[in-house]
């Protein structure tokens, strides 16, 4: 009997299933997920030359829009590769990201707003590794504990030791920069792996109870620059800074507050248009959203980050141990820094400076989030095939 592909479909979970064995290799790496991304990094494009065309015309949104590009092409290239070399890659990726941001922390570091975070490059470029790092502690995780993960054993106490020495070199290296965000991130997304893989409870209380501590240090120790102190305490209260970070995130409020349901329309927002929020285009893209799209058009666009991160973990589920870890501390990450992004935008979380994803601002930022969608789709495709292998 000729096969059926409608029947197939249904039986293999449904037309919403990404990776059917028998759909074409390119309609193997879910495309919902790409889409989803593609629109994200295209309101990106379209908030930042909102955000900067009265300074700067078209510039930024064009050199934005490269970055999208470029990025695209690097997930789409990641899509194809064999899951082997990611593997086998990983050390590498891993040392490299690592080096650096060793090199942030050297003469070649350039600060931004008490934190350094970036390396400058020819041509008025500049490179955030903590970004890049995210990519390579995602992928170094998951390959030291998928072996003992895919036979179904308990991680040892040591294997969770060294996987812990792995993320707490990142860690510190981004703590010193100082940059609580993207630390609070690669922890997360740690926990998150390590948990997933099967690590014992005591490692998973031991790091919160850190982290705890840490979050007091940095309220009550130089852990973090002055700046970033008051970024801290004018959460709490704007008048302690009111010509600095507390005249800021009022400015956000008052301008997410006055979009109204529907929004001031794009381009036609009066706080955005007028330039009265520093690092608009980066750190508070969502502010864009709010005032010129409305609560509807902002709400669009959560629900799209939810749809990715969704995406993503719906993808672990399907995987074998490694991409399963992979796709879940991919997810985490996402999640978690757009929960921040958002959260400060709205004034019930501390400004941390984490871009939002695929929308802020920032070449490093588009390109690793595309990455890791990347390596999301090439896991989506390996089950595929991974499926197709056994019904042949």
């Amino acid at each position: 009997m000729p096969r059926d592909p409608v029947r197939d479909r249904a039986r293999l979970g449904g037309a919403a299933g990404p990776a059917e064995p028998w759909a074409p290799a390119w309609l193997r790496v879910d495309l919902g997920l790409f889409i989803g991304a593609a629109g994200l990094s295209v309101v990106g494009v379209v908030l930042v030359w909102s955000s900067t065309r009265a300074e700067s015309g078209a510039a930024m949104a064009l050199k934005q829009a490269v970055a999208v590009v470029v990025g695209m092409a690097a997930a789409a290239l990641i899509t194809r590769l064999d899951v082997r070399l990611i593997r086998a890659v990983a050390p590498l990726v891993y040392v490299a990201a690592l080096l650096g941001l060793v090199a942030v922390l050297s003469p070649l570091g350039r600060q931004v707003n008490g934190s350094r975070s970036w390396i400058g490059l020819p041509g008025g470029f500049t490179i955030q590794p903590s970004e890049l790092m995210k990519v390579a502690l995602a992928i170094g995780l998951a390959m030291l504990l998928a072996d003992r993960a895919d036979r179904g054993e308990r991680q040892r106490h040591r294997d969770i030791a060294l996987a812990w020495v792995l993320a707490g070199l990142p860690i510190a290296l981004v703590l010193a920069q100082p940059d609580l965000g993207s630390a609070l991130v690669l922890v997360a997304m740690s926990a998150a792996v390590i948990a997933s893989a099967g690590g014992p409870a005591v490692w998973t209380v031991g790091v919160a109870a850190v982290g705890a501590a840490t979050v007091v240090a940095a309220f009550t120790s130089p852990l973090l620059s002055p700046y970033q102190r008051d970024r801290l305490r004018a959460f709490l209260d704007p008048s302690l800074d009111p010509q600095g970070i507390g005249y800021q995130t009022t400015q956000v409020r008052a301008a997410v507050a006055s979009g109204g349901w529907d929004g001031q329309g794009l381009f036609a927002g009066r706080q955005t248009q007028a330039g009265l929020i520093p690092y608009q285009e980066s750190d508070f893209i969502f502010s864009v959203a709010g005032e010129e799209l409305g609560f509807l058009g902002a709400s669009g666009v959560v629900i799209l980050l939810g749809f990715v991160v969704l995406r993503a973990l719906v993808v672990a589920r399907r995987a074998d141990a490694f991409g399963r870890l992979l796709s879940t501390g991919i997810g985490v990450w996402l999640g978690v820094q757009a929960i921040e992004n958002v959260g400060m935008n709205l004034g019930l979380l501390p400004v941390t400076g984490l871009p939002l994803p695929f929308l802020s601002y920032g070449g490093t930022s588009m390109i690793a989030a595309w990455v890791a969608i990347g390596l999301v789709g090439n896991v989506a495709a390996e089950s595929a095939n991974r499926r197709l292998a056994g019904r042949r």
